[in-house]
């Protein structure tokens, strides 16, 4: 993307991811960050003009008048707190030069059809929202918290439509790249296979579409247009929770696309199919039907590759330290740690003067940091500590081989909290109490089950879970 140059201040020249941590902190839930980070991706350029007209491009028409009417004004108001000239307006239009090359490997991929492929309902490659280049699998790095996830979606952009991983459901927290993972399959398919038709949508933009089909009296024709493709890509399908017509129309077009078509659907989610609210059952059971797999928070390791990788092809140098300190600091989600590291790129970039310290480095993200430290994940040993300091216990205790009443109890309560509450995969949970994943699997079920029929014990663990500044939502759903 273009910065701003500004002579007077060298700060200044990070003014748009300033103003993007600035607006992303403003948002209360995790659908909402994660909705917000997919439509960042999309914009491609931004650039002020004329001293207050702040141009955003992006890739296609549709695209522009939605964010138009979606965030103009919630930019503008982010550029204001950033720093921004009062007169600042924002305005979205189409950059011209992704559009040609969107419209280039369409024609491409189209060309290279063979002659003899019978002509489909849909052009060879279509997709309602276009895909993030960055988004592949040579740009996805991978770790023991997303390894599964990514060897299952190599499989399934090898062979789409299979019936072992179709569909293929991707859930997990927002910015840890379930939306890399889905366009990087439709990447894949769009290169090996040029005949395959593909659509990715998120299903905000699929109820939008079908609403305005509703009020043109055009159904027919959106139903054909959904329908008939080889991959259809979905994008937080936990939006459509409590709408039942969009859900009735989703498991049709689901229906024709897999048992009529023999498509591949993928879709992304943050919560499992087993939790999600207002869903019809026979919604959730498709969802089911084929592999379901979560993605996890990274590893420190896994952070900071993912922090190296993004400047791999880059000639900006970047000292190890902002890698490192970044890593440490920001876990929340990959797209927060991409936010630091684009501040500290500009900052860089504009100022090739000044020599970068870690005192300069931590300046730089100081308010980024704090905002990660409101949202960070409760570590393991916190929640141990709390759950000792409600049962009078010492962690030994907690850690030992000790299995009379209530020190069971306390150590299986602490394991039901340190799985709920900090995204920790089940082996890292059970590294810290010193025992196997399944130990530490039948011990949540045990507190789960014992929370619906023991109202001292659910009281206990709420009083647990308020003394670590958390919700009861955050662990009953």
């Amino acid at each position: 993307m273009t910065t701003m140059p500004e002579e007077d201040n060298p700060l200044r020249a990070s003014l748009w991811d300033t103003a993007l941590a600035l607006y992303r902190s403003t948002l209360k839930t995790q659908e909402d960050v994660s909705k917000w980070d997919r439509y960042l991706s999309m914009m491609t350029t931004h650039e002020l003009k004329d001293g207050n007209v702040f141009e955003i491009g992006v890739k296609d028409d549709y695209s522009a008048e939605y964010f138009s009417n979606s965030y103009a004004e919630t930019l503008r108001v982010a550029l204001l707190r950033a720093g921004a000239n009062l007169e600042t307006k924002v305005v979205f239009k189409v950059d011209a030069e992704a559009a040609k090359r969107e419209r280039e490997a369409r024609k491409k991929a189209n060309a290279a059809a063979p002659a003899s492929v019978a002509q489909p309902v849909r052009p060879a490659i279509s997709s309602t929202m276009p895909l993030n280049g960055e988004y592949t699998f040579e740009n996805f790095v991978t770790g023991p918290s997303n390894s599964f996830a990514h060897a299952i979606a190599r499989a399934v952009a090898k062979d789409p439509g299979g019936k072992t991983n179709n569909p293929f459901f991707i859930w997990g927290g927002a910015g840890l790249g379930k939306t890399h993972l889905m366009q990087a399959i439709g990447h894949y398919v769009i290169k090996a296979n040029p005949s395959k038709s593909v659509c990715y949508i998120t299903s905000e933009m699929f109820l939008n579409e079908y609403i305005n089909a509703m009020s043109n009296k055009s159904l027919d024709a959106f139903r054909a247009r959904y329908r008939h493709f080889n991959l259809l890509l979905l994008d937080d399908v936990q939006f459509i929770g409590g709408k039942e017509q969009i859900q009735e129309e989703f498991f049709n077009t689901y229906n024709s696309l897999m048992d009529v078509y023999g498509g591949q659907v993928v879709m992304t989610c943050d919560q499992p199919p087993v939790k999600l609210n207002g869903f019809k059952e026979r919604l959730i059971t498709r969802f089911q039907q084929g592999i379901v797999i979560e993605i996890e928070s990274p590893s420190y390791e896994t952070r900071l590759a993912i922090l190296k990788s993004k400047v791999r092809h880059t000639n900006q140098p970047v000292p190890d330290f902002v890698f490192s300190y970044i890593a440490e600091n920001i876990d929340s989600s990959v797209r927060a740690m991409e936010g630091a590291l684009n501040l500290m790129m500009s900052f860089i970039e504009a100022n090739p003067e000044i020599a970068l310290t870690p005192q300069m480095t931590r300046e730089l993200l100081k308010n980024l940091i704090e905002t990660e430290t409101q949202i960070r994940r409760l570590s393991v040993d916190e929640i141990i500590k709390a759950v000792c300091q409600s049962y009078n216990l010492s962690i030994s205790d907690i850690l030992g081989k000790d299995r009379t009443q209530p020190l069971a109890t306390a150590r299986q309560v602490a394991m039901f909290l340190s799985r709920k509450l900090t995204g920790n995969s089940l082996p890292v949970v059970a590294d810290h109490f010193k025992r196997n994943h399944t130990t530490v699997l039948h011990g949540m079920s045990a507190i789960q089950k014992r929370l619906d029929v023991e109202p001292d014990l659910k009281s206990i663990v709420l009083d647990i879970t308020a003394q670590l500044g958390r919700k009861p939502g955050e662990i009953f759903e």
